[in-house]
């Protein structure tokens, strides 16, 4: 069993900046692949980023590209996501979650545990 808890959301101006982090519970976490979702409202859940347990292999949602970087810290249990140039399109919930796989995993259904979600709000 693997808990997730997301932190660093918040308001935001467009062109800014936000790290978010992702604390995962449990002593495998090196075991995990682990990726960033988000939804706005009234749409559906969608893929952001995802790492390899790794850390070494990343994808991204051409929608970010080159504006966000995840990355992982094996020893802290953490995966990060800092956002930059931020656009008022990317206001939504950001969920991390987490599947025990060596490879990176960019499916939504392929995650087995999910953490309750952070609010990220950009205005223009």
């Amino acid at each position: 069993q693997v808990q997730l808890v997301e932190s660093g959301g918040g308001l935001v101006q467009a062109g800014g900046s936000l790290r978010l982090s992702c604390a995962a519970s449990g002593r495998t976490f090196s075991s995990y692949a682990m990726g960033w979702f988000r939804q706005a409202p009234g749409k559906e859940r969608e893929f952001v980023t995802a790492t390899s347990s790794s850390g070494r292999t990343t994808s991204y949602a051409d929608s970010v590209k080159g504006r966000f970087t995840i990355s992982r810290d094996n020893r802290k249990n953490t995966v990060y996501l800092q956002m930059n140039s931020l656009k008022p399109e990317d206001t939504a919930v950001y969920y991390c979650a987490a599947k025990m796989s060596r490879v990176v995993v960019t499916t939504m259904n392929e995650y087995d545990y999910w953490g309750q979600g952070t609010q990220v709000t950009v205005s223009s």
